[in-house]
C-alpha cells in the first residue's frame, strides 16, 4: 500500500501547545510509599482538567530524564529514613509543587514529550517514532530510490513531528532530511488542496526560502524531504549547538549566552523579513518563525517549514500571542513571532516573559527601537506594525541585499481562495481563544481583588455602618410605635380637654352662678 493510500484517522484535534497547569491536591501514605493526588488542567477551563497519582520515585524518574536539558530543577532530595513522617511528606509535597511550577512555566520542557507524558498519560501515550517509521516505510514502497539512514531522534520541539537523516540509493554522498507529522487542529484545507499545496512547495524558489525536494500528504499525515545541512540553523548558530542534538539538549541552557554581531542582526532581520513580505503578498499563510525554522546558507538565511501552516501545526509562540487580542492576524503573528527571533539574536537568549518592559543595553539603539515597536507593552495594546513598517526602519534600510535569485512560486487561483479560507479560519480560532482567555482573566482580577485583603477591610467596614444604620433605624421606628400608641389612646378622653391639656383659669366670666 502506498503512502497516499493509508486510511486516514483525520486531524489531531488536541493543541500541544495548550499550557498545563499542575497542583497537588492531597497526598495518601500507603504501607511502604506516600502518593500524590495531582490536578492536572489544560489551558484556563476548570472542566479540562483530571487527576494523576505519582510517587516521589515517579518525579525523580521524570527529572532524571530532564537532566539532558542541564537544567537546574528544584526537585527534593531523596530520604530514605523517615520519609513516612507526617511533616516530612508535607514539605517534601511543597518541594514537588515547586518542581511542578518551574517545569510547567519553562517554554521548552513544557512541551516536551517528557512532561506531557508524565502530566497526561492518556493522550501522550503512543509511540511517535514508532508511528512515523511506519507511515515513511509505507512511502519507501511507492518511492524506492530513497534510505533511511538514521533517526534524527528528538532534535525538533514538537511531539507529533519526527525527523530521519535520508540519502537517494544511487548518490549516496548526499544527505537529506525527512520530516513527518499529524495534521494539527488548524487544518482547514481540503484533503484535495493540501496535497496540491503540499506539491507545490518543491517549485517554490525564493533567495530566502529553504528548497523542498519532495512534499506530499494523505488524509491524516504528511512528509516532506529537504536537503540537510551540517551548518544547522539560525537557533544553533546563536547557541553554538550541533544540529543533530536533542532540542533540550542544545537550547535549554546554553554554557555560554552572546548574541550576534550587529552586521549579522541587520542582515539577517532584512533577509526574513523580506521573505515574510513576499508571502503577505503572495497570500500564504505562515505563522511559524522562530530560529530553529530558519535555516543558515553561509550568510543567507532560509525559512524553514512553510507546510506547518498548510498542515494546522500551532505555532511555537502560540502560548505567548494568544494573550494578546490586538495579534488577530497571522501577519501580525509573524511580526510578533520577528520580535522573539530579533530578541534571540541580540542577546542570545529568548525574552524572560512578553511584553518586556525594560531592555538590557544592545549593539545599536536601533535594535531597541525596533524591538520596542514589536514586543513593549505599548505594542501589545496598540497593535503590531507591518512587515513594510519594520523594513522602513533605520535597522534594516541601509542593508544592502545582494542575492540575485529569482523568485517562484505561482499558486492556482483555486488554491489561493482555499488558502484564504483556511487562513480566515486559523484567525478566527485565535480570536476566539483569546476572547476566552480575556474573560477568564477579567474573572480572575474580580475574583482576586474580591478576595484581597484590603477588599475584606472594606466590606467589615461597610458592614459596620449597615449594621449601626440598622441599629439607629430600628430604634427611630420603636420611637414613632410609641408615639402612635399614646396619641390612640387620648381618644377616650373629653373632647374638651386631655390629659396634657392645660385647665383655663377661673375667671368672672366664666365663674359658676
Amino acid at each position: 500500500m502506498a503512502f497516499m493510500e493509508k486510511p486516514a484517522a483525520g486531524k489531531v484535534l488536541l493543541d500541544d501547545t495548550a499550557p498545563l497547569t499542575a497542583v497537588i491536591e492531597a497526598s495518601q501514605s500507603l504501607h511502604s510509599h506516600t502518593e500524590y493526588i495531582i490536578r492536572v488542567q489544560r489551558g484556563i477551563s476548570m472542566e479540562n482538567s483530571w487527576q494523576i497519582i505519582r510517587r516521589y520515585s515517579d518525579f525523580d524518574l521524570l527529572n532524571n530524564s530532564l537532566q539532558i536539558s542541564a537544567l537546574s530543577l528544584p526537585l527534593p532530595p531523596k530520604k530514605l529514613i523517615g520519609n513516612m513522617d507526617r511533616e516530612f511528606i508535607a514539605e517534601r509535597q511543597k518541594g514537588l509543587q515547586n518542581y511542578l511550577n518551574a517545569i510547567t512555566s519553562n517554554h521548552i520542557l513544557s512541551n516536551c514529550e517528557l512532561v506531557k507524558k508524565f502530566l497526561d498519560p492518556n493522550n501522550y501515550s503512543v509511540n511517535y517514532t514508532e508511528i512515523a517509521l511506519q507511515h515513511v516505510s509505507m512511502f519507501f514502497r511507492s518511492e524506492p530510490k530513497w534510505e533511511v539512514v538514521e533517526p534524527l531522534k528528538d532534535i525538533g520541539w514538537r511531539i507529533r513531528k519526527k525527523y530521519f537523516l535520508m540519502k537517494i540509493k544511487n548518490q549516496p554522498k548526499e544527505r537529506l532530511a525527512l520530516s513527518w507529522a499529524d495534521l494539527g487542529p488548524d487544518k482547514y484545507l481540503s484533503d484535495k488542496d493540501l496535497q496540491c499545496a503540499m506539491k507545490l512547495l518543491s517549485s517554490c524558489s525564493h533567495p530566502y526560502i529553504y528548497k523542498v525536494t519532495f512534499a506530499m500528504a494523505n488524509e491524516s499525515s504528511a512528509l516532506v524531504i529537504r536537503p540537510f545541512s551540517e551548518k544547522g540553523t539560525l537557533k544553533d548558530l546563536i547557541y553554538k549547538a550541533k544540529p543533530k542534538d536533542q532540542f533540550l539538549k542544545k537550547y535549554c541552557n546554553p554554557k555560554k549566552i552572546q548574541g550576534l554581531e550587529l552586521q549579522q542582526i541587520k542582515t539577517f532581520g532584512r533577509q526574513i523579513l523580506e521573505v515574510l513580505k513576499f508571502l503577505h503578498e503572495k497570500g500564504f499563510p505562515y505563522g511559524h518563525l522562530h530560529a530553529s525554522n530558519v535555516m543558515m546558507d553561509g550568510d543567507t538565511c532560509r525559512l524553514l517549514d512553510l507546510e506547518n501552516s498548510l498542515l494546522g501545526l500551532p505555532s511555537f509562540y502560540r502560548s505567548y500571542f494568544t494573550q494578546f487580542r490586538k495579534i488577530n492576524t497571522l501577519e501580525s503573528v509573524d511580526v510578533h513571532c520577528f520580535g522573539h527571533l530579533l530578541y534571540e539574536m541580540t542577546y542570545g537568549r529568548p525574552p524572560d516573559s512578553v511584553p518586556v518592559d525594560s531592555f538590557p543595553p544592545a549593539p545599536s539603539t536601533s535594535v531597541v527601537t525596533v524591538l520596542e515597536s514589536i514586543i513593549s507593552p505599548e505594542a501589545m495594546k496598540n497593535g503590531m506594525p507591518t512587515v513594510s513598517r519594520l523594513l522602513q526602519m533605520p535597522l534594516f534600510s541601509d542593508v544592502l541585499l545582494t542575492n540575485s535569485e529569482k523568485t517562484q512560486f505561482k499558486i492556482p487561483t483555486k488554491l489561493k481562495e482555499a488558502l484564504k479560507i483556511a487562513k480566515e479560519c486559523i484567525e478566527k480560532r485565535l480570536v476566539e481563544e483569546q476572547k476566552q482567555i480575556h474573560q477568564h482573566r477579567r474573572l480572575t482580577r474580580a475574583q482576586s481583588h474580591y478576595g484581597s485583603e484590603e477588599e475584606k477591610k472594606k466590606r467589615k467596614i461597610l458592614a459596620r455602618k449597615k449594621s449601626k444604620r440598622s441599629s439607629f433605624e430600628s430604634g427611630e421606628e420603636q420611637t414613632m410605635k410609641y408615639s402612635n400608641s399614646n396619641n390612640s389612646g387620648s381618644g377616650a378622653s373629653s373632647p374638651l380637654t386631655s390629659p396634657s391639656s392645660p385647665v383655663p383659669p377661673c375667671t368672672a366670666e366664666h365663674a359658676p352662678f
